[in-house]
């Protein structure tokens, strides 16, 4: 039996029992995240690419000058802002899960909870960002290992505020000593879901077809990997 078939079933199980709540909630997530898709997508450019062009035409060179000249301050901006609110949200997700897992009492607003600590889950978002980052200019692999080391990072942190950013992190490490494979193992068993997630969005226009397997596959994932968190900390404190 697969690391995650137990955790997956178990996940299943609470889906239905919590139904149709949690699949309301998950859609407005699902709406909100795609939303913020669909304005990255429509920001205005980063660079002012006609001027850029033009100047390029002419025989410019294509200086750091010449490209530094071009950007466009707003469209930065808003980028930045909208790549932080993700992470955010992301939390907020991962609480109602975390509570839905533990058979908690839930609200729809307890997805909007990560802005309450907002400054904290920004802190672990940039520095999870170049930690992994530094290791994977060593090579891939170290990499994707940095990646699953800082997995349960906003777990901790969720269920715990009081805790700064820099301690999730390490606790995270200790956490995931061991099991990083498992929790890979848990998300290549996703990897079918995803698919045919993407093959249906591109089957069936967006209003109808985004949210129809999105709606079931953002809470099995979620509450299947807030079991993994519950597991890790029950396995870690025996």
């Amino acid at each position: 039996m697969s690391p995650g078939s137990q955790l997956k079933q178990d996940a299943r199980k609470l889906m239905l029992e919590n139904a149709p709540k949690l699949f309301f909630v998950s859609l407005l997530f699902v709406a909100i995240s795609a939303i913020l898709s669909e304005l990255t997508f429509r920001l205005p450019g980063n660079i002012d690419i006609v001027d850029f062009n033009e100047r390029l035409a002419a025989g410019e060179l294509p200086t750091l000058r010449l490209l530094f000249r071009n950007f466009r301050p707003m469209g930065i901006t808003l980028a930045v802002i909208i790549s932080l609110l993700r992470p955010i949200l992301n939390a907020g997700f991962i609480g109602y899960c975390i509570r839905t897992k533990r058979k908690q009492e839930t609200e729809y607003r307890d997805i909007f909870s990560g802005f309450i600590i907002f400054h904290k889950i920004i802190l672990i978002f940039l520095l999870s960002t170049l930690f992994i980052l530094l290791w994977s200019l060593l090579l891939i692999i170290p990499g994707i290992v940095a990646l699953y080391k800082y997995r349960l990072a906003y777990y901790i942190l969720i269920d715990d505020p009081r805790k700064g950013a820099l301690q999730c992190l390490n606790e995270s490490a200790v956490l995931m000593n061991g099991s990083k494979v498992d929790l890979l193992i848990i998300d290549i068993s996703f990897m079918g879901w995803h698919i045919a997630n993407i093959l249906l969005l591109l089957l069936i226009p967006v209003p109808l077809g985004f949210p129809l397997l999105s709606i079931w596959l953002t809470p099995y994932i979620g509450i299947t990997l807030a079991g993994f968190y519950e597991k890790r900390i029950v396995n870690f404190a025996a």
